[in-house]
């Protein structure tokens, strides 16, 4: 859930900024921007309350499987500390990531982001932004990797679809929401609610902890991948993140990441009301379009990234380990 930031409108965005600002009008806007998305899922038949509840209930007869907050517990870190900026109400969430709203919508709400990317709205839209994404690693890297790190990887969707791309390599998902995780463990189990995994020769690893501070070691990845990460970030997080996957990754190795695009012209015309919804639901947006990533990528140790267009307002950018 993106929107752009357009340097000629300056006073717009001053004036959104504003209206944000004030609590009221901000959870106003907040509310908005989910009952939008919503509605734009049940037009294109996207059962969303359907989905959520079998999730939640596990496909049995509670409304909240009690299971969840043991496989919680399981995964959780209890020595992690969050860093300031992940404790925002991210996403219309009072908890941002950190609740079961939020790791239990997940899915449905980026079908409805993603439905309206390409002509004829489709909930497929968002499994197509992962294929060309996939397409363009494939272009770039020169051999098959063999240990990945899926940075942010959320409940696992970019996860699986790196699974089921290189079948043989070793997948590590790392995530600060470990709500996020334990959906994204739970759906890689064999016949899990309607996830397709891949036949691979090891199970993905779920790591909580932070991606600029993973706790990996050096060296140690072919690919690191972010996946729609890197607009709900303070450039001060990405340059970090940067560092650490520079630390992480083999000599030779990639950092790939898929976002949005800040020129993209869909972004860029965006009307203001539809902008005031969706920052309201992305704290850092303002951040991410007007910070030079493909510099920061250069500054961390990596080659100028090559740059693919995924959609018409997202794009791939893939560097290599200088």
């Amino acid at each position: 859930m993106t929107v752009a930031h357009n340097s000629s409108s300056g006073l717009a965005t001053h004036l959104i900024n504003g209206v944000l600002a004030i609590k009221p009008l901000a959870n106003f806007a907040k509310r908005q921007a989910r009952s939008m998305m919503i509605k734009r899922a049940e037009a294109i038949g996207i059962d969303w309350r359907g989905e959520v509840q079998r999730l939640r209930s596990r496909g049995g007869a509670l409304a909240f499987d009690p299971a969840w907050e043991k496989d919680l517990e399981q995964i959780r870190n209890p020595d992690l500390v969050y860093p300031d900026y992940y404790l925002q109400p991210f996403h219309a969430y009072a908890q941002g990531n950190l609740s079961w709203d939020a790791a239990t919508e997940v899915e449905v709400a980026t079908k409805a982001v993603h439905a309206q990317l390409w002509p004829e709205a489709s909930a497929e839209h968002t499994m197509k932004l992962r294929r060309n994404y996939l397409s363009a690693l494939n272009t770039q890297l020169a051999v098959a990797p063999e240990m990945i790190l899926d940075i942010g990887c959320s409940v696992g969707v970019t996860t699986f679809a790196l699974q089921r791309a290189y079948p043989q390599a070793q997948l590590t998902g790392i995530d600060l929401s470990p709500y996020f995780l334990t959906v994204a463990q739970y759906r890689s189990r064999p016949k899990a609610n309607g996830v397709e995994t891949a036949s691979a020769s090891e199970p993905i690893r779920w790591v909580h902890a932070a991606a600029e501070a993973t706790g990996l070691p050096d060296s140690s990845f072919d690919l690191v991948s972010a996946f729609l990460l890197l607009h709900e970030l303070p450039r001060t997080a990405t340059r970090a993140i940067l560092q650490e996957a520079r630390r992480i990754l083999r000599p030779g190795g990639y950092f790939a990441m898929m976002d949005s695009n800040p020129k993209a012209e869909g972004y860029v015309k965006m009307p203001p009301y539809v902008m005031t919804l969706l920052k309201s639901t992305e704290p850092y947006i303002d951040d991410y379009f007007t910070f030079d990533t493909e510099q920061a990528m250069v500054d961390a140790g990596f080659t100028r990234p090559t740059r693919t267009v995924t959609s018409p307002r997202h794009h791939t950018l893939i560097a290599q380990v200088q």
